[in-house]
């Protein structure tokens, strides 16, 4: 008799259609057969899913943002998961993680947390003391209560193994491999900025510097920023250079992200979640063999000297201009930087994190 397929339910407050990350840590378990569920939140201006291997749900609130978006989200959470069969939930960060441990807890079942970023130390949290508060609270009290704990880069993982007493592995977010990238030759030179429009991304900075670089720039994603950014472009003249794409699903960010000429990852220090961060940009440049400018933060910094794949520099204007305008003009600095690129994608791909996916939730689900 052929035995039941085991189920694993992850939770997250985003919309699924722009998850990269999900997506291929559902897909590959699917692959060891898992039955796999992918929870998230269901918005207004939310397109149609996209077929995948594994099942989705997106849930519906009343409240937008703030605290009680996120009270009212998890309690929709836990009575949904309540009535799901499951033999493991997946919290992916603090914001699911209450509805996520009580239902495990009540159930018996396997509780796992997935941490993307240091959620107490984002800047919408750090610029709020009380909320930050909350939010460590909430981190010291569950995460100790889980079964599997993993997060995207050493930095983190040894900070929040000893902030909670809890091992954490580390699966960085990198892509699937691009493969060979055929570039087609354009007349203009495009910067691309890829991500979430919010504080701290360096973009007001990156606007105001294109006002003395000779290249387009590209803008892919939306945030809390984007009609302040809009506005700026269009206070600055810059409506000709600088280019909102809005939100892309992922094969079309790919095929952008290959006709760019040079990749932007700088951001302000304002808080430990973007001072330890390694973000998918940065790999997604990378198998896009295109240079990069990213900030001189220990995660970016460890793999330069590995793999010399970009430049870094400093979240203001005039310092984001020179480097920009360096790596447009300069051909032999250029052609170093892609050559590294070509090695470093090699490394930098799916394959070896998703065989290391797959052996962490064996072991415990």
């Amino acid at each position: 008799m052929e035995s039941r397929r085991k189920k694993i339910i992850f939770t997250v407050t985003n919309d699924l259609s722009y998850d990269q990350r999900m997506i291929r840590i559902c897909t590959s378990l699917t692959e060891v057969n898992y039955e796999i569920e992918l929870v998230g939140r269901l918005r207004f201006s939310s397109i149609p899913l996209q077929n995948q291997q594994f099942r989705q749900k997106r849930l519906s609130c009343f409240f937008n943002k703030g605290k009680f978006f996120y009270i009212e989200f998890n309690i929709r959470l836990f009575f949904y998961l309540l009535f799901k069969y499951s033999d493991a939930y997946s919290a992916v960060d603090l914001d699911t993680i209450v509805a996520c441990t009580l239902v495990a807890k009540v159930k018996s079942k396997k509780l796992i947390f997935d941490a993307h970023e240091y959620f107490e130390e984002v800047p919408e949290v750090t610029e709020r003391p009380a909320i930050k508060r909350t939010w460590q609270a909430v981190g010291k009290w569950f995460i100790p209560q889980v079964d599997l704990a993993y997060t995207v880069n050493q930095s983190l993982a040894q900070l929040f193994t000893a902030n909670y007493q809890t091992c954490f592995e580390v699966i960085r977010s990198v892509p699937y491999p691009y493969g060979h990238v055929a570039r087609a030759k354009s007349d203009t030179k495009v910067i691309l900025y890829q991500g979430a429009l919010n504080k701290g991304r360096g973009l007001p900075q990156l606007i105001l510097a294109m006002k003395g670089i000779n290249a387009q720039c590209w803008i892919a994603g939306e945030g809390d920023l984007s009609g302040t950014l809009r506005n700026l472009v269009e206070e600055q003249g810059l409506k000709k250079k600088v280019i909102f794409l809005g939100y892309l699903q992922p094969y079309e960010l790919k095929e952008i992200t290959c006709k760019a000429y040079i990749g932007y990852n700088v951001m302000e220090n304002i808080g430990l979640s973007y001072y330890y961060s390694l973000a998918n940009k940065f790999f997604d440049y990378v198998q896009a063999e295109i240079p990069q400018v990213c900030a001189p933060f220990p995660e970016y910094n460890t793999i330069l000297q590995q793999f010399e794949v970009g430049l870094t520099c400093n979240c203001q204007i005039d310092e984001i201009k020179s480097t920009l305008n360096n790596l447009l003009s300069n051909d032999i600095i250029y052609s170093k930087l892609q050559n590294e690129c070509l090695k470093a994608k090699k490394v930098f791909n799916w394959e070896d994190e998703d065989e290391k996916l797959k052996s962490l939730y064996l072991n415990v689900v």
